[in-house]
């Protein structure tokens, strides 16, 4: 996700904190999901005795994590990507990562979808056999 992508999912309340629940409503997850996020390295709430606190930062990554996975990116790239626009590195190799990212699930995209239209054109070349068949066989009749 573009440095853009960063700022524009930043919270609008600095310092503000969240519980497992507040995240899951907003985000529509069930708690163990974002604690499957957690131990994947993707978000690390602070501890509050036994209670997870979950940060500004926590939200913008759970909510980057999110985007990424709607784009079909593993989370093994979603968290390569977002911590890379967390490092105070150049930006323009992270661009490029993220444009060989893309690109590779473009393509597999794109490859997809050429499955689906020969499969579909299979389909109608059958239904409309089909339908020749049932049209010969109650002319028969």
């Amino acid at each position: 996700m573009p440095v853009s992508a960063v700022a524009q999912a930043s919270p609008a309340g600095v310092g503000t904190t969240y519980t497992i629940g507040e995240l899951a409503r907003e985000f529509d997850l069930t708690t163990r999901a974002i604690r499957f996020y957690e131990d994947c390295g993707l978000i690390t709430p602070q501890r509050s005795g036994r209670n997870r606190v979950y940060t500004g930062r926590d939200r913008t990554r759970l909510k980057l994590t999110l985007r990424g996975k709607r784009l079909g990116l593993t989370l093994a790239e979603v968290k390569e990507l977002v911590d890379m626009y967390e490092s105070p590195r150049d930006t323009l190799p992270q661009l490029k990562k993220f444009l060989v990212v893309l690109g590779a699930h473009r393509a597999q995209l794109e490859q997809q979808m050429a499955d689906l239209q020969a499969t579909l054109e299979e389909v109608r070349a059958h239904e409309k056999e089909a339908r020749r068949l049932l049209a010969e066989g109650e002319r028969r009749r």
